[in-house]
């Protein structure tokens, strides 16, 4: 049932009728008389009831409750909402005399210049200048920099910075003497938002006790944030017909989703799979999508400036398309023109050789190869 609010003056309007009408004689209502300010003093309580009223009613329906009070009410059906993810990449630490070896340690912080953003060194395996047995990265004698891992110290979209911004050792390093990151480190999310929450609570309702695609979905998307997907039904892996097998396509926005992942996938699919079918697990088929723009840009213009636009506005879009999306070759324009005013035509846009829109194949995503914008 919907709550019919009344404002003030209508709250004193509503009892001055009603004592008036059990009256027998004209009362004093006027302004400064007694009993008005008796009814405007009962109005004021009444107002503050009803603001009361309101906030139960908010903080005790989903729909309209905001922070803490999703948290809580999705916690009564073992529901919770995602967590931030840490922005990660590579830092590049180097010095001036390489005439001995040195050791970055995992665990040693550098920070963007002012100190307002920290990251912390990470494990790498795959490094090859990653040592177990020191736990950490080694300068060989005569290698002047070495390339290591690093995570935020503080997960969100925060810890997404821009390449050269990190310059700041948190202690001495013996042997080391610089930092910096030549790229910009990438893939930190703020927590889940209020509406996402909601609409994966929707979705978690209507997959529960039910063996079906949203279900599955439903699981996936409960491992973490960026997760994008495709599941395909009475087909093996290698794409031929295979019914009651489907695969599961994910992808982390690396277009290399960590073994650690697909196996949590695997787990999380498992769970909710129908009974009597079989599945798979496994990152995308990768398509590279090289880009190449030629830029026409007003005569008071810094031509350098709207290039990096581009490119910004370019690569991100590329990596922000999900698993099985077509790349749009019209869209590139669209988003070259609104990258930068300083653009007033496009003198050439190639895409994959091409003037066409571009299809990942079969399992596939597509990812920035080369974007070149002149």
């Amino acid at each position: 049932m919907k709550l019919s609010l009344q404002n003030f003056s209508a709250l004193v309007e509503g009892m001055a009728a009603a004592v008036q009408g059990a009256a027998a004689s004209l009362l004093d209502l006027t302004v400064g008389s007694v009993l008005r300010a008796i009814l405007e003093a009962n109005a004021s309580v009444a107002l503050w009831l009803q603001w009361l009223i309101v906030q139960v009613l908010a903080t005790t329906r989903l729909a309209t409750s905001t922070g803490d009070d999703c948290d809580s009410f999705g916690a009564d059906f073992g529901f919770s909402r995602l967590p931030a993810v840490a922005a990660s990449g590579q830092v590049m630490f180097s010095r001036f005399t390489p005439s001995v070896a040195a050791l970055v340690p995992v665990g040693t912080e550098v920070s963007v210049t002012g100190n307002v953003q920290s990251f912390v060194v990470v494990t790498d395996v795959s490094n090859p200048a990653f040592s177990s047995a020191s736990n950490g990265y080694v300068l060989a004698p005569g290698i002047a920099s070495v390339a290591a891992a690093v995570a935020a110290v503080v997960p969100g979209s925060i810890g997404n910075v821009q390449p050269g911004t990190i310059a700041v050792l948190g202690s001495a390093i013996a042997g080391v003497d610089t930092v910096t990151n030549p790229l910009a480190l990438t893939g930190g999310m703020d927590a889940e938002s209020d509406p996402a929450f909601r609409a994966r609570f929707g979705n978690y309702l209507a997959s529960l006790s039910r063996a079906t695609a949203l279900a599955i979905g439903s699981a996936i998307a409960a491992i973490q944030q960026g997760l994008s997907y495709t599941i395909t039904e009475n087909m093996s892996q290698a794409g031929t017909v295979q019914m009651g097998h489907f695969v599961v396509t994910v992808d982390d926005g690396t277009g290399a989703p960590s073994i650690n992942l697909l196996s949590t996938v695997q787990q999380a699919v498992d769970a909710v799979r129908p009974v009597g079918t079989s599945f798979a697990v496994q990152g995308p088929v990768v398509e590279a999508a090289n880009v190449a723009v030629t830029l026409v840009t007003s005569s008071q213009a810094v031509h350098a400036r709207a290039v990096a636009s581009v490119a910004a506005a370019i690569e991100a879009y590329i990596a922000g398309l999900p698993v099985g999306a077509t790349l749009s070759y019209t869209r590139l324009a669209q988003l070259i023109y609104d990258a930068s005013g300083a653009v007033t035509n496009i003198a050439t846009l190639v895409l994959n050789g091409g003037a066409m829109d571009l299809v990942p194949p079969l399992f596939g995503v597509i990812r920035a190869g080369t974007v070149t914008v002149s």
